[in-house]
């Protein structure tokens, strides 16, 4: 190789190198500014208390946020984690905060937001979050693939806007967002409306099958139940599941 080729070749390099670490330094840069504002949102849901409410029956902290932006339905949080987020519920438009932040602006980890498919009583909140390279969204998920997490972290929180919720995990498992021509795969996703106790009795004994390991949590008929799903990023369409049932009526099997 001649010495104007090898010139060519290291400026080419050089090139290469300065817009890889141009779009690392986007990356984090955008990454830092996202936490940053849902750094701000969390103090003001932290003044959330069961003993105090707004006009119309509304927790006060959740209360401001939802006065900023009433597509809020509630903030879910894995304490211990960077897991604390708010969680977003357009029915109409189901992924419109796939990519947006809190105030609607792009952001590229978007925030957490409910299945079009809930509603109150619906006996299945199922909350969808970004698997983020940075740690961020519901990342933090993923360490309940480890027993030992779970034993560090088995209750999650999730407050809707008037009344504050303490879920215990039941289960976590892999799973594949499998296309509907794939009969056996365990759609997960379908299963939002567990008014019916065929329906409720089918989705656990699913859980529990899918499960990586007992927790020993169970559920009946009429308990509330709380999902959540991320990218897992083991296979194609891989995702990671995490089902929590509410602790209120919650149950230890000996």
């Amino acid at each position: 190789m001649s010495r104007g080729a090898r010139r060519l070749l290291a400026a080419v390099l050089l090139a290469v190198c300065g817009v890889s670490l141009w779009q690392l330094a986007a990356y984090w840069g955008a990454a830092a500014r996202e936490e940053a504002a849902f750094a701000r949102l969390a103090e003001v849901a932290a003044q959330a208390s069961p003993d105090g409410e707004n006009a119309g029956g509304m927790l006060p902290g959740y209360a401001a946020l939802y006065a900023e932006n009433p597509d809020m339905f509630g903030w879910l949080c894995v304490a211990g984690t960077t897991l604390n987020y708010p969680v977003m519920y357009t029915p109409d438009d189901p992924e419109y905060y796939l990519r947006r932040a809190f105030d609607g602006s792009y952001a590229k980890s978007g925030t957490p937001f409910l299945d079009a498919a809930c509603y109150d009583g619906c006996g299945n909140y199922i909350i969808y979050g970004h698997n983020m390279k940075s740690g961020a969204m519901f990342a933090a998920l993923l360490d309940y693939a480890e027993r030992d997490f779970w034993q560090q972290h088995p209750k999650v929180s999730f407050d809707t806007l008037y009344e504050q919720g303490e879920y215990e995990v039941l289960a976590a498992f892999y799973a594949e967002a499998a296309s509907e021509s794939e009969a056996e795969a365990f759609r997960y996703w379908h299963y939002t409306d567990l008014t019916a106790e065929d329906k409720f009795n089918e989705y656990v004994d699913r859980v529990s099958l899918a499960a990586l390991y007992d927790t020993g949590v169970t559920a009946s008929f009429g308990d509330s139940l709380l999902t959540l799903s991320t990218c897992s990023y083991r296979g194609d369409n891989g995702r990671f599941v995490v089902v929590a049932r509410r602790a209120a009526d919650a149950r230890q099997l000996p």
